[in-house]
Formats: structure tokens, sequence, C-alpha cells
């Protein structure tokens, strides 16, 4: 399948000069979009440069910084106008591994999308604290009661998905933004009855920068997760 990931990035200069590359050199037919929210640091010249040197790789900028789900929202419309038929998200921070993804890739075929699963047998996290934990596993257990689908990993970020279910599950009227972003991606591809399945990840802490998950996010998040069970 034609496959494009999605990399949204705000100041990742440091993060995208060696991802980028690391991609293009282990997944050979990829595609990688990078959506820039105009970062002060020169992320999207970092690209337009890594762009020259190779006709996979893309720069989406947008003119200001909107958050993390109008992003990858705007990155998968680019996928899909291009024809793209599988779309990953992945962070550029290194949270989520190459080695990972070339797992989620070799999976792909078989299902409608794929999560990876920090929560699952054979997943992890790395460099986490204990109450980091506890916030998302809770949150997910949360997300589950509530939504009603067993997914186990509910607010992780790396996720593959065929484009029949990014045209099925109407990304034009997705309202949630920040981490309850993943849920709502996932509650509606399920509600509309697309087949999903989880693989083990290890999520390691960001290599370069700081983390920008809080638990005042998660909380709000979390109750968003009654709206989103009643507006989907």
């Amino acid at each position: 399948m034609k496959t494009l990931i999605v990399i949204p990035t705000y100041n990742e200069i440091e993060n995208i000069s060696s991802l980028v590359p690391e991609l293009m050199k282990r997944l050979e037919e990829v595609h990688v979009l990078v959506v820039d929210d105009s970062s002060p640091d020169g992320t999207a010249d970092k690209v337009k440069e890594l762009g020259s040197e190779s006709p996979r790789v893309h720069l989406l900028l947008r003119e200001k910084k909107e958050g993390l789900g109008r992003a990858y929202l705007a990155g998968f419309a680019w996928g899909l106008e291009q024809g793209f038929e599988y779309i990953v998200e992945m962070d550029a921070d290194y949270s989520h591994r190459p080695q990972d993804l070339e797992l989620m890739l070799s999976q792909s075929a078989n299902q409608d999308f794929l999560v990876g699963s920090r929560w699952v047998s054979g997943g992890g996290t790395r460099n986490w604290g204990l109450l980091r934990k506890i916030i998302s596993l809770g949150g997910s257990f949360y997300a589950r009661t509530i939504l009603g689908f067993p997914l186990n990993d509910w607010t992780g970020g790396f996720n593959g998905w065929k484009s029949r279910v990014l045209k099925g599950i109407d990304l034009e009227n997705i309202q949630s933004n920040g981490y309850s972003f993943q849920i709502e991606m996932k509650y509606r591809a399920l509600k509309k009855g697309f087949q999903g399945k989880e693989f083990p990840i290890l999520f390691e802490d960001r290599r370069v920068g700081q983390s920008k998950m809080s638990s005042k996010i998660v909380f709000e998040a979390l109750l968003k997760v009654w709206k989103i069970k009643f507006i989907v």
C-alpha cells in the first residue's frame, strides 16, 4: 500500500534532523509528511532541506499553532488528497520507535486500523514515573468503560489507518484536539464498525525536549469522554 507517515512538529528541529533520514533509510517506499506549525526554531527549513534530498519527504506548513488534533487532521486531508492508502500518526521525538513502525506496517494489510499499545502483553513504557503510568492506564480504563469497546490503549498516538477508515469516520466533524483527539478517532472508527487491532510497543520518553503531557491535560481529555460518547 502507498503509505504516508504524518509527523506534527513544533520546535522539533533536532529530532526531525535524525528521525526523517532514519525513516527514509529503514523504509524504502514510505513517504513522510511533516506538519509544522511555523516553528520558530527552523524546523520547516530543515524539512525543506531534507525534501530536496528525497522526493518522499514533504512539508505542510501551517500559519500558527492550533494543537495536535488540528495538525493531524490537516495531515490526513493532505494524504487523502494525494491518494495514500495507509496513513500513520507518529511523534517526532522518538517516543514512537522506528522499529515499532516497521512492525506496524508489516501488519497493516490485515486490519482496518492498528493501535500501537503500551498496555497489552509485550508492550510497555521506559523512563516513566509511577504517577504517569497510573494516569495513562486509568485514563484508558475509564474510556474503555464509558465507550464500551475493549481497547487497552485509548490515549496513545501511534496509530495506523487505512484510507477508507479515515474517509468513513467524518473527519470534518471531529471536535477534539488534545489527547482526547486520539480517543475520539478510535471511538468513531469502532462505532462505524471498522476492525482495529492493538500490537505491543515500547513507548520511550522523549530524547530531546520536554514532554507536552501533564495530568491537567489528561484529566481534561477524560472529561470529554462523555461528550464524545454522545456526539459521535
